[in-house]
């Protein structure tokens, strides 16, 4: 058994994998193994649907090293006006140029791909490549970095949860763009991002919008696009957030939260007759959101049951179907949110989020930054408290709380200012360049007059659910 040496193990090349690593080596001499179960980096991407692109923009996505796309403003299309948005191909293939171009050319990084991670054993660690049986032992004189306890679920790779008879039509999105024989219909099981892309490409390909039913078992909120870009926009971005906090202050209770965030436009319902209940980060201009909104027959019985060859089984009821229908499972959860736990540990850091809703890989990336350049773990632990993550639209008032109480921290720290405002992955990059305007001078002047009301009144909000996730 061959037996390596190295300062960082990490587990798992995906988004937060390779944001990790990146800043990792580009603040420090570490030397660091890769290893991850697929062939090629870049995580989830590498089983999307064909269709899939990111709801954020690219030019806050990646890794902090190198851009991804160009930074542009699209000019025509359904993204026209907002910041441009990779394809899951175009992801794909940045994340091989980044291993390649930039972690392996630097010599601070091994990469083993096809290779599952088994766990410690006698002092080392051990990782087994999927294709021969071989096993490698790891001597790790640092920590080994888990970035897969945060991971996406995606079609292709999980179970649907309700039974399928056989006669049925059942595809996932990947397989729906290969669909062979017409179908009379087509019922779009689950509300998340991946049900709004679905809904969205089957419109776009001519589908009327009544022979498509979507199964919403509980509607979700949605964060409106124009208030969430980067760059030349940040503007419009520092006035939503600091909205954002100055409804956390004031909020007498988390309805009234939710209801000042809809009304300054912070979050926007999908349905607006009808109160959501869920949030997992979809970002939606006011053009996508009102060609969804054309799909008049939406369900809302609860969950999926039983999937028969002549009838859905929901939670409460059923509706029709026939054997020609073609049903779309868009039901795997995305991005999980287990539950919290220290970031860094002894001689481990456990990646999750610090900012969500957000880019994924921001996280990842000061959590990198925080290591190379503190030594304390009680002090890291401090600057990169970990998010309770999306699912129920209540989560979004830990979320608030723990991003707030990590930007009181960061902003009593010049050098974390100074790397955030060079960050690439930060939605606050070149914020300093638009002092000028009015509208960044009045979120800044909120910001400054609410960020301690606005913790201390999420702290009382969020009482109940706190100690769950300390």
């Amino acid at each position: 058994m061959e037996t390596l040496e190295t300062d960082y193990l990490v587990v798992g090349a995906g988004a937060s994998g390779m944001a990790f690593t990146d800043t990792l080596i580009d603040e420090s001499d570490a030397d660091v193994v890769m290893v991850d179960r697929r062939a090629n980096p870049g995580g989830h991407w590498n089983d999307a649907y064909p269709f899939v692109r990111l709801h954020n923009p690219s030019a806050v996505y990646g890794v902090n090293s190198r851009r991804l796309g160009t930074d542009e403003i699209d000019e025509v299309g359904p993204n026209a006006g907002f910041y441009e948005r990779a394809t899951g191909a175009e992801i794909c293939d940045y994340y091989r140029r980044v291993l390649e171009k930039d972690l392996l050319a630097s010599g601070q990084v091994r990469f083993f791909g096809t290779s599952n991670y088994i766990g410690p054993d006698e002092g080392s660690h051990r990782f087994e490549s999927r294709l021969t049986g071989e096993t490698t032992a790891v001597a790790v004189r640092r920590r080994v970095v888990d970035a897969t306890y945060v991971e996406s679920s995606t079609p292709t790779t999980h179970t649907p949860p309700f039974d399928v008879d056989p006669d049925t039509r059942l595809v996932t999105p990947n397989e729906l763009v290969e669909l062979a024989d017409p179908a009379d219909g087509f019922t779009v099981i689950g509300a998340g991002k991946t049900a709004m892309d679905t809904c969205s490409w089957l419109l776009s390909q001519g589908v009327p919008p009544g022979e498509i039913r979507w199964i919403r078992p509980r509607d979700p909120w949605t964060f409106p696009r124009g208030s969430f870009e980067p760059l030349e926009h940040v503007p419009l971005f520092m006035e939503s957030f600091s909205l954002w906090m100055k409804a956390a202050a004031v909020a007498e209770d988390v309805h009234d939260f939710f209801q000042r965030l809809e009304n300054n436009e912070v979050l926007v319902p999908l349905d607006p007759e009808i109160e959501p209940e869920t949030l997992r980060g979809a970002t939606l201009s006011q053009d996508e959101r009102d060609n969804l909104r054309r799909i008049r027959t939406v369900i809302r019985k609860g969950y999926v049951q039983r999937l028969e060859a002549d009838r859905i089984v929901l939670d409460d009821g059923s509706v029709s179907t026939d054997p020609q229908h073609v049903h779309v499972d868009c039901t795997a959860r995305g991005v999980e949110t287990p539950p919290p736990q220290p970031i860094f540990a002894p001689d481990r850091i456990t990646i999750q989020y610090i900012i969500a809703p957000g880019t994924i890989p921001f996280s990842p990336a000061i959590t990198a930054y925080v290591e190379a350049t503190r030594d304390d773990d009680a002090e890291k632990n401090r600057l990169c408290p970990p998010n309770p993550g999306f699912g129920d639209a209540e989560k979004l008032v830990g979320q608030t709380l723990v991003m707030l109480r990590a930007f009181a921290a960061w902003q009593a720290e010049p050098d974390i200012e100074d790397w955030r405002q060079r960050c690439r992955l930060s939605y606050t990059r070149g914020m300093n360049e638009h002092l000028d305007d009015p509208r960044v001078l009045g979120a800044l002047e909120r910001i400054g007059e609410y960020q301690e009301s606005a913790i201390a009144n999420l702290e009382r909000l969020w009482e109940p659910a706190e100690p769950s996730t300390a």
